[in-house]
């Protein structure tokens, strides 16, 4: 599974997603412009309180129970946080069953922190609420191997229980500088949270050793991983519950999926497997 779910579960509300729309704000923030840049809509996850994280972690305990049903043994989950709650979601993922196998850093520098204090700005001049942040934190998972099974056991009965190397031979590693997500993107699938294509081919690449089997997104959003997903030659099914995003993935999922991305480094990439990183 790759994925990227509701962070604080209530944002994608149908009530909250309409106080976005009406600039209304609600758990939305939103922001003022920066350096000559309209900063997008930030959930405000401070804003929870002890019964909404309470409710977050029931939800992605009982989500991994779910998740565990359908994963193969030793199959991966890469999901998607944030600083502020990557510590309570990862614990109730672990508490529902699956496996934590570490952390994937995708270094980006973001608009997201480093402001002043809600209206005492020019009070607190030399003060920021929280850092700016510069890194978004992805929990890697897998459902436990079956007992006294190693991984190449689990390789050749599953064809899960490992990540799958860079084209060029290289182990994958845990940190990938990224970009934010182009704008030329974002105009063919507006979704306040999502991803560069060129940071999910890596993602979907790794999430199938072997290169076998199909990948799961169940907060599919607008489809930018299906599309990673297609662009890299891979079966991917996607769930989303909002119809205005799943209408919108239907004709933004081949469109994306057709970019050809300039910021991978496939100097050590055979020849013949570069093609997967850019446009078919």
């Amino acid at each position: 599974m790759v994925t990227d779910p509701p962070y604080g579960v209530k944002e994608y509300d149908l009530d909250q997603l309409e106080k976005r729309e009406n600039g209304n704000g609600g758990i939305w923030r939103l922001p003022p412009s920066f350096d000559g840049h309209q900063r997008s809509p930030l959930p405000r996850f401070t804003a929870l309180n002890s019964n909404e994280r309470k409710s977050l972690e029931k939800f992605f305990r009982e989500w991994a129970r779910l998740a565990i049903r359908v994963l193969r043994p030793g199959g991966h989950v890469f999901l998607a946080s944030n600083a502020f709650l990557s510590q309570l979601v990862f614990s109730a993922l672990v508490e529902g069953g699956l496996e934590f196998r570490g952390e994937l850093i995708r270094l980006v520098r973001t608009l997201r922190g480093g402001d002043r204090p809600k209206n005492a700005e020019f009070e607190f001049p030399e003060v920021v609420s929280m850092a700016r942040g510069c890194y978004e934190p992805w929990g890697i998972f897998r459902k436990p191997l079956p007992l006294g099974m190693k991984v190449s056991d689990c390789l050749s009965k599953y064809e899960t229980g490992g990540l799958r190397r860079k084209p060029n031979g290289k182990p994958f590693a845990d940190v990938i500088v990224s970009e934010r997500t182009p704008q030329r993107e974002r105009e063919i699938a507006p979704h306040p949270s999502l991803k560069p294509q060129s940071f999910l081919r890596q993602i979907v690449h790794a999430a199938l050793p072997l290169g076998k089997g199909i990948i799961a997104d169940p907060f599919m959003g607008v489809g930018s991983t299906v599309a990673a997903a297609e662009a890299m030659g891979l079966a991917c099914i996607g769930v989303e519950r909002h119809l205005d995003y799943y209408n919108l993935a239907r004709s933004a999922i081949p469109r994306l999926a057709k970019f050809a991305v300039s910021n991978l480094d496939l100097s050590e990439v055979p020849p013949e497997q570069a093609s997967l990183f850019s446009s078919r």
